[in-house]
Formats: structure tokens, sequence, C-alpha cells
């Protein structure tokens, strides 16, 4: 039995070519850690490295590449900044959208003192930049936000926020986990002050590493771990150069070096590979209308446009006359179609769509996928629903 994989949106299949020879190479050869010996094997590495920073910090606009902090992924980034940055009696804003990334370290430091509101996106999953504007008390200090849902695909106005967050004086904290690699997002364009990412979804890397760009030295934050740096090594002290004040500890370095040829693969081809997938999700979504046992949540093919994407290529449908777990099951046991269903890890979303707790199943295409992908799905819905 064939099968096919439409669950991108959870991370990437495949990767891009010449992560994983990459990654074998790096530990056959030496797996050196930079900073670390002086050797040329070490001095390999950190060159490696450095030259992933400095081309993430192009692609994200950071104004140096030691504004680029490298973490396990969008969560671990979330984190240092929620319980490094914000005190007792501060308030944040949010939206209903958010992934568990977002909103389990936020009741976190919500015990904490650390007030926020959670501004309610319309039955599509989007958030009016006037409600977020209205939300905003004395004493907010930040507004944290998904650029695109990992349910239903909606892409949101993070330009405008950006602008409210700048004349405010408020931070913008941006969750690119779903887009970042196929929508341009830099912090001056969105007037950001960081932007979290990883490097297993549209950046088609692997798992476990990830990072944040950062528009100022966010000298107040306080670091989540501290430790070794292989930097200034006579001071028991928390370094205060960037990026090793947030870098302690040896890092992920066979993730860094898939990363970076998952980035050198990916440059210059974003435009076309974010036109592939909003293609498809288009032919997906017209053809899914036709069927009227099943029920599109989130925004319609309009929205398709990759010169204004309104959505990414993520979509949820609901199957109100089945067990939609039944539904994902059926189609890889018979079909051998890999999909998400459930609540995707960001219940407070599916409440805000009225999927709230059946769930969905999730559709997401990569760059890799066909047309006759997408055809052989719908077939396989209209076998499952149209008996």
């Amino acid at each position: 039995m064939k099968t096919v994989y439409f669950d991108n949106a959870s991370t990437s299949h495949p990767k891009a070519p010449g992560v994983a020879s990459a990654i074998h190479s790096f530990i056959e050869q030496g797996s050196f850690n930079p900073s670390r010996g002086q050797y040329t094997g070490a001095s390999a590495t950190g060159l490696a490295i450095f030259e992933l920073r400095k081309s993430l910090a192009e692609r994200f606009g950071a104004p140096s590449p030691r504004q680029i902090i490298f973490t396990q992924n969008v969560t671990m980034s979330v984190n240092m900044l929620l319980k490094g940055l914000f005190q007792p009696g501060q308030h944040l804003i949010v939206s209903s959208m958010e992934h568990n990334s977002v909103m389990r370290p936020l009741q976190e430091v919500a015990k904490q003192g650390v007030n926020f509101t959670a501004v309610t996106a319309d039955q599509d999953g989007y958030i009016a930049p006037e409600k977020v504007e209205a939300a905003i008390l004395p004493q907010t200090r930040a507004i944290v936000m998904t650029a695109a849902s990992n349910v239903c695909g909606t892409v949101m106005p993070l330009r405008e926020i950006g602008q409210i967050a700048r004349a405010r004086g408020l931070y913008l904290i941006v969750d690119s986990a779903q887009v970042a690699g196929i929508l341009p997002l830099t912090l001056d364009d969105l007037k950001a002050d960081a932007i979290c990412f990883t490097g297993h979804k549209s950046l088609l890397g692997p798992q476990g590493i990830g990072g944040l760009a950062i528009s100022t030295e966010f000298n107040e934050c306080k670091p989540l771990v501290t430790g070794g740096t292989g930097s200034t090594s006579h001071s028991e002290e928390v370094p205060t150069a960037l990026p090793d004040r947030f870098e302690a500890g040896t890092q992920n370095l066979p993730g860094l070096i898939g990363l970076s040829a998952a980035d050198k693969w990916l440059k210059g081809k974003e435009g076309e590979i974010l036109a592939h997938e909003l293609e498809l999700t288009r032919h997906f979504i017209n053809t899914i209308a036709e069927i009227k046992q099943v029920r599109l949540i989130g925004r319609d093919a309009t929205y398709c446009n990759p010169d204004r994407p309104g959505r990414i290529a993520a979509v949820s449908l609901d199957f109100p006359a089945e067990d939609n777990a039944d539904i994902a099951a059926r189609l890889f046991d018979n079909y051998g179609i890999m999909t998400r269903c459930g609540l995707h890890c960001a219940p407070r979303a599916h409440k805000t769509l009225g999927t709230y707790p059946q769930g969905t199943v999730r559709f997401s295409f990569g760059w890799s996928n066909t047309r006759d992908e997408i055809d052989y799905a719908v077939s396989a819905i209209k076998d499952l629903v149209q008996r």
C-alpha cells in the first residue's frame, strides 16, 4: 500500500535534500565542540555555526548574528522570554488561537502574578487588530502571538498588530513555528522584538533545534538556563554578551549542522514552495467542498493567494456524522494517508473554532506533496463517508 504524508504542520517530511548527509558527515568526521578547543575541527564547527547564525540573521532581519539565539525549539524560546522578561503585576496579550507552547508557560507565569488577556478570534481563527488594541491596559507590557494557526492555517495580521505594539511601547513576540521558511518575516517589517522559530517545520531541518531572533539585547531578560559557554571561563558569573548569555551548555550541534544544510537548500525557493503548497491547498479545499459530509474549519480557498496569503497549507476538517479519530485511523489503515487528529496542542483554538472537544482531522501539505496525492486523499475521504 502506498503512503502519503500530510502532517507537515507537525514536522516536515521529507527534510531538505542534504540534511541527513550533513548530519552524518559531521558525526562521522568529527563532531567537535566550538569554543572548547584550539584545533582545526573545533574552529570548523564554530565557523559553520557562525555562518548559520549570519544567514538566519539575514532571514529574520536581526541587527547582528549575535542576536540569533539557539534553543531547542519555539517552546523553549517562548519559555525563556515569558519567564525571563515579565514581572508580577504586568499584563500580556495573546490570541485565543495560541498553541500550548505559549499557553502553558503563560499559565505558569500567571501563577506568579503576570496577568494576561486572550483576545478571541472570529469563527475562521482571525484576530482583528482593533480587538488587540482594545485589550491594552496601562500595565500591558507585551503582545505574544502566533503568526499562523497550527489548527486551521489562518495567518494573523502581525504587521498591523506590530504597528500597534510599537506605537504603544509594547514588546511584540511572535511564534513563527508554522511559517518560518515560507512566509517572509523580519523584525523590522513586523515591528517585532522577538521572532521565535523552530527548525523542523517549514525550515525543513531536523527536530530539536530552533531559536529566536531578537531586535534588542534584552539585557533585562533572565536566562532560562545558565552554565558553561566556552567563553569568559575565568568568571563564575553569567556572561553578559550575546549570544552566550542565553546559550549555556553544549548545543545540539548535529541539529545546527542539519539546519544549516536546510537553510542553504531553502534559500531562494521560499516563494516557489509557498505557491506550490497554497495551490495544493486551494485544490484540496475546492474539491472537499463537493462532499457534503465534510465541514471545512477556517478560511476557504480564496485566501490561498501567495502574494497576500491569508492562510497556510494546514487544513482542518470535521466529519459531523463520524468519529474524527476513526476517520483519521481509517485513512491511514486503509489508504496509508498520514494526518493528525485531535486538539493539536491548542484546546483554546478549538474552543474558538467550535471544534472542542472532538477536534478535527488536519491535513497539512509540504514542499514534496503532489496534486495526485491530493486527489488520492479526496477519493479516500469520499470512500469513507459516501457509503
